[in-house]
């Protein structure tokens, strides 16, 4: 319908050159306002149409990203700062849409009008056409020549871009440790020359693009120049009447936009190809621990019964394995304790049970079978987990111990929380239970955080139970309080407890003693004080340290 409009023009002028009436007038303003209004109910649904898809595509490609990272394992993550991935998910993802909304809108409209416009323009003079497209090929040639510079540019603004995010996310998690050192002023100057960086980055991006946009006005403009001088003369001269030369020139005119358009979309589609390829990198790179073919998924809950043999497990790009030939059973509903210096080991035996790390096939067992070859989603259901640093979501105390269940019971919530000796610190907060914790549960002291952690595994309910040091943040009797009230919720699930504690541990039914990886004693409390080894020595420590507290 824009294109209709120069041809309205056309007929209006060499009608009216003959002789003007109100009628004519009226006919020629109708069918002008008619082609305007027209097109913008086109152009309307054009972006309704192509931005609401550039949306709705955008919308499923951050889900898919989300659920990607979702999937990832926690060595992956261990390879990648959080801020980067969140300036993946934020500013790549909006570049994306940008290309596939308007970068895809505006190169079709962009062709439609040229191509036609040239058309049209043909149908009036040739002659007159070739001479004022004249400077196309210079055209295009700024367009290649600066089009590779901007792609280049933005791909080093979008990795600035990302080096800050992920400096604003480590100081803002680390606040506390900011604070502590006094390094106020550090990060500040880090973070200042890092958004230097940025803005020189970006400096010189624009100053690319700075002079495109205007290189491709001024050859336009040459060929505007070249179609009046010339086109005026051929309507001197009778070789087209004044209506054709007006509607030419108004068609020349539409190239403008479609030329500029051009630089600007080449823009768009070198960010948006730039910022997909990072995305892509991160939705295409398959999870390392993934579910085997025909992976099992038991109708029932899992017994319990857990056997780990052989064991010999090397984080990937260690030098030196964690663990090396580890073997025991744990009967469903029995206890085993893991003791042992910092980086024995104990922590790993925990994390590949539930396969946040994979184990060596054929060397943990659950219920009888490899767990590699149970549905991921399914051993991770039958796991409740307490870590040592437990992580709290900016969400109410309520919410947090019910994380991962399906139905918030206020009961059982606060049976929970009774059981992990934190009922008597909720009575104190202004809102009970629908307190606001704070991003990653700033409010609470260590301890508060470790039986909340412990309040959600046990209000999972789950046959197996993973306490990683949970008591290392509580005093002796808190401790001994919080032990009391466990000792009965562990008598109904299988639970491997890890501490540095000898009271922590006393009543397993089995005790590993582990050692640079290795198991250097094993057997109850009472047969490993009997046998005078490492355990015994470190429980003759801990009982001066109480003696030395206490006096």
């Amino acid at each position: 319908m824009q294109l209709v409009q120069p041809q309205v023009l056309r007929f209006a002028i060499d009608d009216l050159y003959k002789g003007v009436t109100a009628e004519k007038l009226g006919r020629y303003a109708l069918a002008v306002l008619g082609t305007a209004v027209l097109a913008g109910l086109f152009r309307f649904g054009m972006r309704h149409w192509v931005i609401g898809i550039s949306r709705r595509l955008e919308y499923d490609l951050r889900n898919e990203l989300f659920a990607r990272l979702q999937r990832q394992p926690l060595e992956w993550f261990q390879r990648r700062r959080t801020g980067e991935l969140m300036s993946v998910a934020t500013n790549d993802m909006a570049a994306v849409r940008m290309m596939l909304g308007p970068g895809v809108m505006y190169t079709v409209n962009t062709l439609t009008v040229g191509l036609l416009s040239v058309w049209f323009m043909a149908q009036i003079s040739p002659r007159l056409t070739l001479l004022s497209l004249l400077p196309l090929p210079l055209v295009s040639l700024s367009v290649w020549w600066f089009g590779d510079r901007i792609h280049r540019r933005f791909e080093k603004v979008q990795e600035r871009m990302a080096l800050l995010s992920a400096h604003v996310q480590e100081n803002l998690a680390g606040l506390r440790v900011v604070r502590a050192f006094s390094a106020e002023a550090r990060e500040a100057q880090r973070f200042d020359e890092l958004s230097e960086d940025y803005r020189r980055g970006h400096l010189d991006l624009i100053k690319v693009s700075g002079v495109f946009q205007p290189s491709l006005a001024f050859w336009i403009g040459t060929g505007a120049l070249l179609a009046i001088w010339i086109g005026g003369r051929e309507v001197v001269r009778g070789h087209i009447t004044l209506g054709q030369f007006v509607a030419f020139t108004v068609y020349l005119g539409m190239l403008n936009w479609p030329m500029i358009a051009l630089g600007w979309v080449i823009n768009i589609f070198q960010r948006g190809s730039a910022s997909y390829r990072r995305i892509y990198s991160l939705t295409e790179e398959p999870p390392t621990i993934a579910n085997v073919p025909d992976a099992a998924t038991p109708s029932a809950p899992a017994r319990g019964e857990l056997e780990v043999r052989g064991l010999t497990f090397t984080y990937p790009g260690a030098a030196m394995p964690s663990i090396v030939d580890l073997s025991f059973t744990a009967a469903a509903g029995s206890t085993v304790a893991i003791v042992g210096r910092t980086a024995s080991g104990k922590s790993t035996v925990l994390s590949l049970v539930p396969r946040l790390f994979d184990p060596p096939p054929g060397t943990v067992f659950l219920d009888g079978r490899d767990v590699r070859s149970y549905d991921l989603a399914w051993l991770r259901a039958q796991v409740a987990s307490v870590p040592q640093e437990p992580f709290l979501f900016s969400e109410t105390l309520a919410a947090n111990i019910a994380y991962g269940v399906a139905n918030e019971d206020a009961e059982a919530i606060a049976r929970a929380a009774s059981v992990a000796h934190l009922a008597t610190d909720v009575s104190g907060f202004p809102q009970g239970f629908d307190t606001r914790i704070g991003e990653r549960g700033i409010t609470l002291s260590g301890g508060q955080k470790q039986r909340t952690a412990i309040a959600r595994a046990l209000l999972r309910d789950c046959p197996i139970l993973l306490l990683d040091d949970c008591l290392s943040n509580v005093d002796t009797q808190t401790e001994e309080a919080i032990l009391g009230g466990l000792r009965g919720e562990m008598r109904r699930r299988t639970t491997l407890l890890v501490s540095h504690r000898v009271s922590t541990v006393r009543e397993a039914d089995l005790i590993l003693v582990l050692e640079r990886g290795h198991v250097v004693e094993r057997g109850t409390h009472a047969e490993l004080l009997a046998l005078g080894g490492h355990y015994a020595a470190l429980h003759r420590a801990q009982q001066l340290e109480e003696e030395i507290a206490a006096s």
